[in-house]
C-alpha cells in the first residue's frame, strides 16, 4: 500500500511523529500530503529550539495550538542576557536581530493563537513584559505560564497576571533576575489560587543603570568606612 492511500486519521497519525522539517519535507511530495500539513490538528504543540527555527515556515500558527514552548540555551544566546550598556557594538547588532524575531513571533501568537493552554520561554532574553501583558490579554484560556532566565521579565509582568492573567493556574518565574520579593508577596496575597515559583529569581542582583550601581558602590565603601 502506498502512503496516500491512507485515509485522513492514519496520515495524521504518521504526520505527529515527525519533527517540523520532516513534516514539511514530506508535504513538498504531494498535494495529499500538503493538505495533511495544513490540518490544524497536527499543530496543537510546537517547540522552539533556537531563534532562527521562529522565522521557518516548517509549521502552522492557528487557533488549534495549545501548547507551545520557546526554549534556548546555546552560548551564543547568552549575550541576550547580558546588561544592555555592557554589551559591544557587535553584541547589539546581535542581540537587535533577536530581538525583532522574538517580538513579531509573539505578536503573530497573539493574533492567531486565541485557545493556547500552556506556554514556556526560556533563555529568551528579549521578552519583555509588554509582551506577556499582550499575550495574557489575547490568550485568555492561558492555565500555564513558564519563565526562566527571561532578563526583562520584571514586576510588571506579575501585575499583568493579577489584573489579566483570570484562567492561569501555574505560573514559573525561574532565574529572572529583576523579579522582586515585593512583587511575589503581592502576586501571592492577590491571587493565592496561582501555583507560583520563582527559583533564585528574588534573590538574584538585578539590573540598574551605571549610575545607580556607582551610588551603591560608594554607600558601600562609606559603611566600610564606618
Amino acid at each position: 500500500m502506498h502512503i496516500t492511500q491512507l485515509n485522513r486519521e492514519c496520515l495524521l497519525h504518521l504526520f505527529s511523529f515527525l519533527d517540523k522539517n520532516s513534516r514539511k519535507n514530506l508535504a513538498k511530495t504531494c498535494h495529499k500530503l500538503l493538505e495533511v500539513f495544513k490540518d490544524p490538528l497536527l499543530w496543537s504543540l510546537l517547540n522552539f529550539h533556537s531563534p532562527v527555527e521562529l522565522k521557518k515556515d516548517n509549521f502552522l500558527l492557528g487557533p488549534a495550538l495549545k501548547y507551545l514552548s520557546i526554549c534556548w540555551y546555546s552560548e551564543r544566546v547568552k549575550v541576550c542576557n547580558i546588561e544592555d550598556w555592557m554589551k559591544n557594538s557587535f553584541q547589539r547588532d546581535f542581540c537587535n536581530r533577536h530581538e525583532n524575531t522574538v517580538r513579531d513571533f509573539l505578536l503573530r501568537v497573539c493574533n492567531r493563537c486565541p485557545n493556547l493552554l500552556s506556554l514556556t520561554l526560556s533563555g529568551c532574553g528579549h521578552v519583555t513584559d509588554d509582551s506577556i501583558l499582550l499575550l495574557l490579554r489575547s490568550c485568555p484560556k492561558l492555565r500555564t505560564l513558564k519563565l526562566e532566565n527571561c532578563a526583562r521579565i520584571t514586576d510588571g509582568t506579575l501585575r499583568a497576571v493579577t489584573l489579566h492573567g483570570g484562567a492561569l493556574h501555574t505560573l514559573h518565574v525561574d532565574f529572572c533576575r529583576n523579579i522582586t520579593q515585593a512583587g511575589l508577596q503581592t502576586l501571592r496575597e492577590q491571587r493565592p489560587s496561582v501555583v507560583l515559583r520563582a527559583e533564585r529569581s528574588a534573590s538574584m542582583i538585578p539590573d540598574s543603570q551605571p549610575d545607580k550601581k556607582l551610588m551603591l558602590e560608594r554607600a558601600s565603601r562609606k559603611l566600610v568606612q564606618l
